[in-house]
């Protein structure tokens, strides 16, 4: 799951899932004020029991309470279950363990579930259905990919402990949390209760990522980074409620790559309501595994309280040495000071590889989306997201079980659209420098190849592989009256029925050692919750994109309306 978003990580309650329903999205927050909950370091003790404190420096995320209209789906009868930790890259002290844990928040009718009599169960890429043992509401148990290490990792843990997991029918090998992301299916009685993604790109933390911690869910969208941060505690607290870092209100606005004009420059955005000292800070740039603090002749450097402040990233500018930005884009992390670790609160943001700056802006529902800008605003709001000439036209994510007269059973039938919004046909691969590579959509594990085009102003069909296993392409384009000069290609992977981002990413260079960098050419973090498209949520109908001028992330750039595929 990567991505290019940047919700704003405000503090929000754990909020509840059920079957077909689920909960609320936080409040919305004002434009460019959000709480940029990049977090703080907590303490580092050693491999411990289930129950570690917060340390000091650490504070648990404070609730708000949610305005939406949406049932948080607690209906007296079904239990309330919820994905709340994961481990997905441990530290070299147990490298391969791997768990997840999983909260019964409300047993509904029952103070004791029994989980095997009410079908729970994880899928793919770590199946493992759950034995007939009884929960009590409240209980966190987990379950993981190596039950003994597990153990040799957290001799203190009481609780109950599953596994291993299963074995990933896309590989035939067991199951993995691999760490460049993923959806995990939490699943109850038939219906996807919890879907939890992670991933080691910004903007989620890099503290779960090969560091000890875990990722340890807030409350929200279980799809979106806003909703996971890094444990407080190191080695997390499987079994017992989470901790959280504590929130820093300054954030990466907006880097704009070197040119020969001018140089490079990184702005930074304060929402909180104080000035904020980021004299010593640190920004690291993950390309070239660099870490540079801003200490430059201009010192002490303040973003003020609601406010903006651009440092120049050229010689002579406001680092303790250049701070170079190429094209080539990248990750980039803003840490705080803090003694001489210089770790602490973090923010971060994924550049576009592209000669535009890259930066976030506002959704309306409180959010926040990150992508190359269509021109650069040091010092001020930034302009709407640029898009490419290949948008997300459709997608039909959350399609009830389909009976075919073909075959026995039913099987879930769902499809993007993609539409060449250019005046010119688009090859989807990419000649760099005597190398080759196909266009990418990432959400869905599709690479296309050298024979893929999509024509001016026309559309490409794109199925599950497992679709196309089942049926015929004549049926499919006959079932859904798919002209014959609209392509349809497959992809590996799954939407998520609940909400997932997926974006089309375009070869832009390679450099010396072979390593690719992408453009993106449109974007979305679709939801199965935005305000007024509920009808796409497995009732039959599909999201169709009525706004192209920019990605897709607003809710109001969709409609619920029949699928209608290629047309």
């Amino acid at each position: 799951m990567k991505n290019y978003i940047l919700k704003t990580l405000c503090a929000a309650a754990l909020l509840s899932f059920v079957a077909c329903s689920e909960d609320s999205d936080p409040s919305p927050v004002a434009p460019e004020s959000s709480a940029d909950v990049s977090l703080s370091s907590g303490g580092e003790t050693p491999v411990a029991g289930s129950s570690a404190a917060v340390n000091g420096s650490s504070a648990v995320v404070p609730a708000i309470t949610s305005s939406s209209s949406y049932d948080d789906g607690v209906d007296g009868v079904n239990p309330v279950v919820q994905i709340t930790e994961i481990m997905y890259r441990m530290d070299s002290t147990f490298a391969n363990l791997q768990w997840v844990e999983v909260h019964l928040k409300s047993g509904g009718n029952r103070k004791t579930r029994n989980m095997g009599m009410d079908t729970l169960r994880l899928e793919a890429p770590i199946p493992f259905t759950f034995p007939a043992d009884d929960w009590s509401e409240g209980d966190y148990v987990v379950v993981t990919n190596d039950v003994d290490m597990f153990k040799q990792a957290y001799p203190t843990f009481t609780g109950k402990v599953y596994g291993p997991w299963g074995i990933d029918p896309k590989t035939g090998v067991l199951g993995k949390l691999v760490k460049e992301g993923d959806v995990i299916e939490l699943k109850i009685k038939g219906e996807g209760d919890f879907d939890a993604a992670y991933s080691n790109e910004p903007p989620w933390t890099s503290r779960a990522d090969g560091k000890g911690f875990s990722l340890s869910y807030m409350g929200g969208n279980g799809t979106q980074a806003s909703s996971w941060t890094a444990s407080g505690t190191k080695y997390g607290t499987p079994g017992a409620a989470n901790d959280f870092t504590a929130p820093t209100f300054v954030r990466i606005n907006e880097i704009m790559p070197f040119s020969i004009s001018a140089d490079s420059w990184v702005e930074l955005y304060n929402s909180g309501d104080a000035d904020v000292n980021v004299t010593d800070w640190i920004i690291k740039n993950v390309v070239r595994d660099s870490n540079y603090t801003i200490s430059g002749p201009n010192a002490p450097y303040v973003v003020p309280a609601k406010g903006y402040l651009v440092l120049n990233c050229g010689e002579g500018g406001d680092f303790d040495r250049v701070l170079v930005i190429s094209d080539l884009g990248g990750a980039f992390y803003l840490r705080e000071f803090v003694g001489d670790e210089k770790s602490g609160t973090e923010s971060s943001i994924l550049v576009a590889a592209s000669k535009l700056s890259s930066g976030v802006v506002d959704v309306s529902d409180g959010s926040i989306a990150q992508g190359a800008l269509q021109t650069p605003t040091p010092g001020a709001a930034n302009a709407p997201l640029h898009v490419g000439s290949v948008i997300i036209n459709e997608i039909y994510y959350h399609e009830p079980d389909v009976i075919t007269s073909d075959m026995v059973g039913a099987i879930p039938f769902e499809f993007l659209e993609l539409k060449n919004v250019s005046e010119v046909d688009v090859k989807l691969f990419a000649t760099v420098n005597g190398s080759s590579r196909g266009w990418k959509i990432e959400g869905v594990n599709k690479e296309f190849g050298a024979t893929d085009v999509i024509p001016a102003g026309g559309m490409m069909v794109l199925v599950r592989d497992s679709i196309l296993d089942l049926l015929t392409e004549a049926k499919i384009r006959a079932d859904y009256s798919i002209p014959d000069a609209v392509k349809i290609s497959a992809y590996k992977g799954k939407l998520s029925n609940r909400g997932e981002m997926i974006a089309i990413k375009q070869p832009y260079a390679q450099d010396a050692k072979a390593q690719w960098y992408y453009d993106w050419s449109d974007a979305t973090l679709y939801s199965d919750r935005w305000e007024g498209l509920k009808e796409a949520d497995g009732l039959g109908k599909s999201l169709n994109r009525v706004e192209p001028s920019t990605m897709g992330y607003e809710s109001k750039a969709w409609v619920a309306a029949a699928p209608t595929p290629g047309k």
